[in-house]
């Protein structure tokens, strides 16, 4: 029996004799248009980069000052790709090794480490090359302040283009050339799960870039708020300050870095995903169903290049409209596009593609409304954020009751809709192939769901180009203000710096959405894959599957089951309180610096000596570097030492069966009476499947939580409740201070966890059974 008829047996689906070859029904077009696309975009990321950096680069007082900035992001992402480097050279050989454990696993060896590695350094490409621009595209803006807001919104987004179109390119030529590379113009159906080494890849490094990143930027900027904001009362970005540099360095290596690479993982995710879901179904749209993704992300690139440059303003509007106009924009020429796509490649004479064009539409809507809900929770126009502001009337503690209370509301609502989306998307895929023969509602409504994933991301590269603005606006604002330039100038980076912390904010809130539907379709993968791991065991053992067979449900009251359940929740928090830790370590020593420096030279408040702003620099360099390690192998090794325990102790139970009296129903089933060993593959399912609930409830509650910190401290200096140096606004800052490494470091690191426990537990699949 070949494998395509044995995936098809998995399936419950009548696998043609001879089915059509990539050639045989348009793939090979689909797939060369793909990533044609994606070659345009990278000239369009090129051509964009180009014309950000031959703007002008104003005064010389300007240039020295976004000089440091630059010198300490690149020293900063050097050294961290380094140690990523090095740990995934490590892991690259583990993976090696444990492949060669097993005879049956041993042949997928190389592949495995070669996706790993090429999504590994895909992903880093991605995050350095954004980060290139943005650190030369803050002093650009802030000199176009000077002259026009218009030209400045532009430069900022442009620059903040480049890191989308990027990011999301690569994630679609790099799974198109291990596709083509691995034989997908030949073997179709079985190529995507060799390339769920390239989603592991591309986590492993968001893990380590949002974690290392975000340690960074959070411990800065706590070190500069308290001694500057609260204890000496000097201004944010107030040169004066010497962690003020640290500080804006900390807003690119983690917002930009960062985020670039959380989305880069979410998109590699959502490929590798539906790729293999896609194989499954393979008998209904050939494959078409596989390269789907493919199309959808070149689709995302065009359309999100057009939104990119209809963004314009004048001197009177706020630069959030404009930006809301591109984003518009991108998503109808997404949703046409998309609707484009479904209707040429997932025909059929059976199939009824409207059902199928509703799933992405309801994935599409679903990013609308978690972005709404984040702004209900972070815009100080509404109540959360209003009431918190109204606690801090009374001291520190209320201020902090009232943001946690706010923080634990958040959940509720982007819960709701993602359990909409999932069963709405789940419903409409089952509608639209009720009509195929052959497939299970199963196997129809998860592909439902994976459609709905593509429409999330169908936005993803504007969405990424808008976060980008937001650090470039943050930088340029430092820059006028540390080179004391007109308060004329200051007002419009101000305009701009305030519409950057409200796409920040919307695009955490989309992308906890994204990884939300990436986990779900990621799971279903997990669960798809082990059944074509058992059907191959069963088969070379000569047996044949039973009719029906599947290892879709997972008995939680099984023990191993509800064990590996909870140490995957209490996974996401012990991660959580590491992050945190190490963010209060870090800032700590900032403190004692800038503490050091005021108390050693007093000429620094006088105004008569600058601070040495490299010393924090390389005190929160080393110390975000070495503190980002332990919390990162923590969420590599968990699902692995847990699969391989329950296995192990599993077959040492069953060793000993001979005591039971005949009869007894022994730990491991049997599948057509050949014993399969199921404890690993099911405790690792428990894992994945309530770590990435607790992952996203806690990822809402602190990324809602701390945004609401954060805008209940810039409502009070707006004049609210006694404005800036009133007792309130102390409690406030201590509020934003505690929701610092709530927002930017812990809650987008744990978007990363819960998609790279996906991919770890994807590829390892092999053996946990």
């Amino acid at each position: 029996m070949d494998v395509i008829s044995l995936l098809g047996m998995v399936v419950q689906v009548q696998v043609p004799a001879s089915p059509a070859g990539i050639s045989g029904d348009g793939g090979a077009v689909c797939l060369w248009m793909a990533m044609g696309v994606g070659v345009v975009a990278l000239v369009a990321a090129w051509m964009l980069a180009r014309h950000v950096l031959c703007c002008e680069t104003g005064t010389p007082e300007m240039r020295s000052i976004s000089d440091a900035i630059r010198e300490g992001a690149e020293a900063f992402l050097k050294r961290q790709y380094r140690t990523i480097g090095a740990i995934a050279v490590v892991l690259a050989i583990l993976l090696f090794a444990g492949y060669h454990m097993s005879e049956r696993t041993a042949p997928f060896a190389m592949k495995t480490v070669i996706s790993f590695l090429v999504g590994a350094v895909c992903s880093g490409l991605a995050g350095y090359t954004g980060m290139y621009v943005s650190i030369r595209a803050n002093i650009r803006t802030a000199s176009a302040a000077r002259g026009s807001l218009n030209k400045a919104l532009q430069i900022a987004l442009r620059g903040g283009a480049v890191t989308g179109l990027v990011v999301v390119a690569l994630s679609l030529l790099g799974v198109g050339t291990l596709f083509l590379f691995f034989g997908g113009l030949t073997n179709p159906q079985t190529v995507p799960y060799q390339l769920v080494g390239f989603g592991f890849g591309a986590s492993l490094v968001a893990l380590f870039a949002q974690l290392g990143g975000g340690i960074y930027t959070k411990a800065a900027d706590v070190g500069a708020d308290l001694v500057g904001k609260v204890e000496a009362g000097i201004p944010e970005d107030d040169p004066r300050n010497p962690a003020v540099i640290a500080d804006l360095v900390g807003d690119n290596v983690g917002d930009c870095a960062g985020r670039g690479a959380d989305i880069f993982e979410s998109t590699a995710a959502e490929n590798v995903g539906a790729m293999i879901l896609g194989a499954a179904l393979y008998p209904v749209f050939g494959v078409k169903g596989i390269l789907f993704p493919l199309i959808v992300l070149a689709i995302n690139l065009i359309a999100s290049i057009a939104g990119v440059f209809v963004v314009s303003t004048n001197e009177t509007e706020d630069p959030m409209r404009a930006l809301n106009r591109g984003f518009y924009l991108t998503s109808a020429l997404a949703l046409v596009g998309f609707a484009v796509a479904v209707y040429t490649m997932l025909d059929g004479p059976t199939v009824k593609p409207l059902w199928l064009l509703g799933c992405g539409v309801i994935g599409l809507i679903t990013s609308f409304l978690f972005v709404w809900i984040t702004e209900y929770y972070t815009e100080s126009r509404y109540r959360p954020v209003q009431s918190i502001a109204a606690a801090s009337l009374t001291g520190p503690a209320t201020n902090i009751i009232s943001g946690l209370a706010v923080g634990m509301e958040t959940p509720a609502l982007p819960v709701i809709a993602i359990s909409a989306a999932l069963l709405l998307s789940y419903y409409f895929g089952v509608q639209g192939l009720s009509d195929v023969a052959g497939v299970t509602d199963y196997a129809k409504g998860i592909y439902g769901t994976a459609l709905a994933t593509m429409g999330m991301l169908s936005c993803a590269a504007y969405i990424l180009a808008m976060d980008t603005f937001g650090p470039i606006t943050d930088n340029a604002g430092g820059i006028i203000e540390m080179s004391n330039q007109p308060e004329s100038i200051r007002e419009r980076t101000d305009k701009l710096d305030s519409a950057g912390n409200t796409t920040k904010a919307l695009t955490k809130g989309y992308a906890i959405g994204s990884a939300s539907l990436a986990a779900f379709l990621l799971f279903s993968a997990y669960l798809e894959e082990i059944k074509v791991i058992v059907a191959d065991k069963v088969h070379l053992a000569g047996g044949y599957m039973p009719p029906g067979w599947s290892f879709t449900n997972i008995n939680l009251a099984q023990v191993p089951v509800f064990v590996g359940a909870l140490l995957g929740a209490m996974m996401t928090y012990l991660f959580s309180s590491m992050a945190i830790k190490a963010v209060g370590r870090t800032a700590q020593m900032i403190v004692k610096d800038v503490r050091d420096q005021f108390k050693e030279n007093p000429g620094i408040m006088a105004g008569t000596l600058k601070p040495d702003y490299g010393r924090c620099v390389h005190i929160v360099t080393g110390a975000a570097l070495k503190e980002m390690v332990m919390p990162g192998l923590l969420v590599v090794c968990m699902p692995v030492a847990v699969g391989l325990i329950f296995r192990h102790f599993s077959a040492s139970y069953q060793a000993t069966s001979e005591i039971y009296a005949p009869g007894t129903i022994l730990p491991v089933p049997a599948i057509a009476g050949i014993p399969v060993n199921l404890a690993g593959a099911e405790s690792v399912a428990g894992l994945l499947m309530v770590g990435t609930i607790a992952g996203i409830l806690l990822a809402m509650l602190m990324n809602n939580g701390g945004g609401a910190w954060d805008n209940a401290k810039k409502f009070i200096e707006t004049g609210q409740y006694g404005g800036k140096k009133s007792e309130a606004h102390k409690a406030s800052v201590v509020g934003d201070t505690v929701g610092d490494p709530f927002k930017d470091t812990a809650g987008p690191s744990l978007h990363v966890l819960i998609k790279l426990l996906a991919t770890i537990t994807l590829v390892l699949a092999p053996l946990f059974v």
